[in-house]
């Protein structure tokens, strides 16, 4: 089994990947983002959406979203926050190597490093592919992770997360000469330990606009930041855009 196949990575590790300040962090990017200000009413998909904190801030701002993921208990999540808040979000439980709906959607998002997750790039590349085919001509792709260049400006010494009664000890390695990389988590409660890691690629700027080309997609543009500043020395963020042709 993968790691992302592992539902107690996501579970067991929840207060780090899923807590309430990513969640406000991501609302507020749907609020005042120029990159995710789509218009009214586009039929969005977002893949790898986890348990919906992109897609219930854009069904609620009246986009009709469709998130796609592979745990069903994060669904059941996402489900219940669209439920509590009022919003139209639908949620189906596929992978998105496989999830293709032609011609269906206006806009697909992948967001917060939800790209590069399999062993195989050509399997990556095929997610690309499937936005592609899922999207009407015309229609936008936006892609958002940690690049190559940044993730290289912080990668180092161990990293501390305080959690609700403890605290997650954070490790990271670069493999395969900067092809992928490794994080190693420890979350300590008490005199108890939780161990778990993660393998994904980290491309670059150049590497990830490439394979959108690949993809199919044209005007293809990167930001450093989702209030859309360039992509240089400051970025803080990989942000990739492309259009349908």
């Amino acid at each position: 089994m993968s790691w992302y196949e592992d539902l107690s990575l996501w579970s067991g590790f929840s207060d780090v990947l899923f807590s309430a300040e990513r969640a406000r962090h991501a609302a507020e990017l749907v609020a005042t983002s120029p990159l995710l200000a789509f218009p009214p009413g586009s039929r969005v998909l977002d893949q790898g959406c986890g348990v919906g904190f992109f897609a219930v801030p854009l069904a609620r701002r009246g986009h009709r979203v469709t998130g796609v993921d592979i745990h069903r208990e994060l669904l059941d999540r996402a489900e219940a926050e669209a439920a509590g808040t009022g919003s139209g979000a639908s949620f189906v439980r596929a992978d998105v190597r496989e999830y293709v709906s032609p011609d269906a959607f206006d806009v697909v998002v992948n967001m917060y490093t939800s790209f590069g997750y399999f062993d195989e790039h050509d399997d990556n590349l095929q997610v690309l592919r499937n936005a592609y085919r899922s999207l009407v001509p015309g229609g936008t792709l936006i892609v958002d992770l940690l690049s190559k260049e940044i993730y290289a400006s912080w990668v180092g010494p161990p990293k501390i997360v305080d959690v609700p009664g403890g605290m997650v000890v954070m490790r990271d390695t670069i493999l395969d000469d900067w092809t992928r990389y490794r994080t190693d988590w420890t979350l300590v409660r008490g005199d108890r330990a939780e161990h778990t890691s993660l393998t994904c690629w980290v491309y670059s700027a150049a590497e990830l606009t490439d394979m959108v080309a690949q993809a199919g997609f044209e005007k293809v543009e990167c930001f450093g930041n989702f209030a859309g500043g360039p992509y240089d020395g400051g970025a803080t963020r990989l942000i990739v855009r492309g259009t349908k042709a």
